[in-house]
């Protein structure tokens, strides 16, 4: 009897074992690599003229909508990038213009008082955690590297602007590829450190054009484009200049070579500034460019079967319609052809007709209207519209300062002849689509916060981005106070300030926004960057451990 039932016993674990794998495997959400797709800027509108531009086929992502993202920020129904971003990329609402940091100001409703300790501090960001679990990780943007979007995952201070301080804290964040704008911030500092050195220095391999880009092999490689951004895609040099997809492709096949998998994401960043200029034919061609960036992504998802795919913008842009007063009493009647036609013939954006402009002598109102119908196919160009298009043009050729607008001057023309209406030449406050691909199945859906979208990728990854502010986040002063310590921040150098611990014969120097400290002048590696948020210094727990090491 008691061997039976020892067999029985044996045989029941084996099944509750058998049981228990296999319910383990189907509640697996993890997954080894995400792609994160943002259309910076693109409402649900522009979805829909694009998708009328290509005869009614749908967007490469739009079969895997699962939802709408409320966008507010932490003081605002309508959100800046930089907050809108850092939801996204952190789990946390944030303030206008501040970079992966908390807001010192949360009052819209639901949201908590932010206490005076934590103001402007550090949070972790979902790539910064892919990065501590061994995986590769990537940024793209047709916009400087060093703008909102980009900076939120990499960087951390309470002003966007700072684009100096952010390069610095993507190049020692160790991001394993940098694709977009923003040379400069990297070559002519304030600080007058050249980090394009230090990138070499940090194994990375620099490309300059597309021809170089796409031979590259290296495991972490920089294309940095010496400008504000890369031209829309209408208006790109196919020969120098890649595109977005080219660069998502090549991304993918750079940190897919990482067997722990891989973060990576792409911004379609101009959507948002062609939508900023009400330019409808900038819009279109951006979103054109970041459709076929999503088909890279999905192509390699659906090979690898262990990548996920997001596809969300952060904010609409422009209070975008198709219909204006032109169609309040036949809006039933126009056609689909004349909200799309004028958008057909256009060869160029607004910023593409003015760089031709600007290298094209003797203009008068006759050459204006004649290089317009060219580039544009608008017949009907009047005396007034060429003459303010002529005014701005000779502004600025004589002060450069003035250039880089006439998109704001066309795009409305084009939309007027297109019957597409604009409320603003800022952002707006509605809701944005979000589409996932899960080879998982698992997804969010419904109508979610942006701060979900951060939580949702943190159990992909399975990592806990508030465990990791936790240990890497800790502010300076109050680490030295526990330890014991003595210290000072040195601002000799105003624009390099260190942080200075000593207790007993040991002292600690923490420069700003590195991934090193000394100890007594030796030099050691950290995990993350010590953030330096222009007031305070943050800093991993665990470097009070020198203090007691003999």
């Amino acid at each position: 009897m008691n061997r039976k039932k020892g067999y029985l016993l044996f045989i029941l674990s084996i099944l509750f074992l058998i049981g228990s794998i296999f319910f383990n495997a189907a509640n697996d959400t993890s997954i080894k690599n995400i792609i994160l797709l943002i259309p910076d800027g693109m409402s649900v509108g522009n979805v829909t003229l694009t998708r009328w531009f290509l005869n009614g086929e749908n967007l490469s992502w739009e079969e895997y909508i699962c939802g709408l993202v409320k966008t507010y920020s932490a003081d605002s129904p309508v959100a800046d990038s930089a907050p809108a971003g850092t939801a996204m990329a952190t789990g946390y609402k944030s303030h206008t213009g501040y970079i992966s940091v908390l807001p010192d100001v949360a009052n819209m409703p639901g949201q908590k008082e932010i206490p005076v300790e934590l103001r402007k501090a550090p949070i972790a960001t979902i790539l910064e955690a892919a990065k501590l679990i061994g995986k590769s990780t990537g940024l793209i943007a047709t916009s400087n590297i060093q703008h909102a979007t980009p900076a939120v995952f990499a960087a951390h201070w309470p002003d966007r602007n700072n684009y100096e301080a952010i390069a610095e804290q993507m190049l020692y964040n160790n991001v394993d590829v940098l694709m977009g704008a923003g040379l400069e911030f990297f070559v002519n500092r304030k600080d007058n450190e050249n980090l394009l050195e230090e990138m070499i220095r940090y194994g990375y391999t620099i490309v300059e054009n597309k021809e170089q880009l796409l031979k590259v092999s290296s495991s972490k490689v920089a294309y940095l484009s010496n400008s504000l951004a890369l031209p829309y895609d209408f208006d790109r040099n196919e020969e120098e200049i890649p595109s977005l997809s080219e660069m998502t492709k090549k991304a993918i096949e750079i940190l897919s070579k990482n067997k722990n998998g891989f973060f990576l994401m792409v911004e379609g960043s101009k959507i948002d500034w062609a939508n900023h200029a009400n330019d409808p034919v900038g819009v279109i061609s951006d979103i054109l460019a970041f459709n076929d960036a999503v088909k890279v992504a999905l192509d390699f998802a659906k090979k690898s079967k262990n990548t996920a795919v997001i596809v969300v913008s952060d904010h609409s842009t422009g209070g975008f319609s198709i219909g204006n007063s032109n169609t309040s009493k036949n809006y039933d009647k126009t056609q689909l052809m004349d909200f799309i036609l004028p958008l057909k013939l256009a060869k160029v954006t607004g910023e593409g007709l003015e760089t031709i402009l600007l290298k094209t002598d003797s203009l008068d109102l006759i050459k204006i209207k004649e290089i317009v119908l060219n580039y544009y196919g608008i017949m009907d160009l009047n005396d007034d519209e060429a003459k303010t298009i002529e005014n701005y043009i000779n502004d600025a050729k004589n002060d450069p300062k003035k250039a880089g607008r006439l998109n704001y001057i066309v795009g409305p023309m084009i939309s007027k002849r297109a019957n597409i209406g604009w409320t603003t030449n800022g952002h707006a406050g509605d809701d944005v689509e979000i589409a996932i691909y899960n080879p998982k199945g698992y997804k969010l859906s419904g109508i979610i916060e942006n701060t979900d979208i951060a939580k949702f990728m943190s159990k992909l990854f399975n990592v806990d981005l508030d465990k990791i502010t936790e240990k890497y986040f800790v502010k300076a002063q109050n680490l030295s106070k526990i330890a014991g310590a003595e210290y000072i921040i040195n601002k000799d150098n105003p624009e390099n300030p260190v942080f200075i611990m000593k207790k007993n014969n040991i002292e600690i120097k923490i420069p700003a926004n590195k991934d090193y400290i000394f100890v007594n002048n030796k030099i050691y590696k950290v995990k993350l960057i010590n953030v330096y948020n222009g007031s305070d210094f943050y800093i991993q727990n665990d470097i009070i451990d020198f203090f007691n090491k003999k």
